[in-house]
């Protein structure tokens, strides 16, 4: 009866350790999707990070002139009247 006792105990830790290391949700995917998660949370700063420097380029161009002047300059090249446009060509 010890015997038997012990041998389902046995066969019962078997099959845990099984499913632990083998089954469906084992602990190596469980390490994976872990991986992942981290992965997905540093893409998600990244692009949370450029969303508020684009909200806060968007809040200049609806505040001031300043904001729309340099991007006219930097985008499109483009200056006051009376200035004069030197373009620096690199060989």
């Amino acid at each position: 009866m010890k015997w038997l006792l012990l041998l389902i105990l046995l066969l019962l830790f078997t099959e845990l350790q099984y499913q632990l290391w083998l089954g469906q949700g084992n602990y190596g995917e469980l390490q994976a999707l872990q991986a992942m998660v981290e992965q997905q949370r540093r893409e998600n700063l990244a692009l949370q990070q450029r969303n508020e420097v684009l909200a806060a380029d968007i809040k200049d161009l609806k505040q001031g002139t300043e904001a729309i002047e340099e991007r006219a300059r930097l985008d499109f090249g483009m200056i006051k009247p009376g200035e004069i446009f030197y373009q620096i060509v690199e060989e």
